[in-house]
């Protein structure tokens, strides 16, 4: 009696199915974030400011997260998730550094916008929640 030896190839559970990410549907994912986060702080919706203050930022980072899910549709879940809490933590970062050039930008609307203007750590956990929150609706709905 002979006994043959099979070997299968190991499953890689770090890749998620190969479907991609819809673009059309990120960028449009990405326009009802900014639009929500807009109105979340501009003062419409009665919230308590730590309310309005952080979940603003948990919104801007699903912005990144969902930013980046546009522009790497291949991509699995989790290099999207860790781009966007690198590139959010980076940001919030690079608001220790103040020169000339960079406060001017910062002194606009866009620049506010996009690179705040005062380090604060606790923002650091609005980003991680707001990317948690895209990474999960994301396995959710691809699974």
């Amino acid at each position: 009696m002979s006994h043959r030896l099979h070997i299968r190839p190991a499953r890689n559970y770090a890749h998620q199915p190969s479907t991609t990410r819809n673009r059309v549907l990120y960028a449009g994912l990405a326009l009802a974030v900014i639009a929500t986060g807009l109105l979340w702080r501009s003062g419409f919706i009665p919230l308590p400011p730590v309310v309005s203050k952080y979940g603003g930022d948990a919104l801007w980072a699903l912005m990144v997260f969902v930013g980046f899910g546009f522009l790497l549709p291949r991509a699995p879940t989790w290099v999207a998730a860790l781009l966007a809490l690198t590139f959010s933590g980076g940001v919030e970062f690079s608001q220790l550094y103040q020169a000339p050039w960079i406060d001017a930008v910062r002194a606009t609307i866009p620049g506010k916008l996009v690179l705040g203007n005062t380090f604060n750590w606790p923002d650091l956990p609005a980003y991680a929640a707001g990317v948690v929150l895209g990474a999960w609706a994301e396995w959710r709905l691809r699974d």
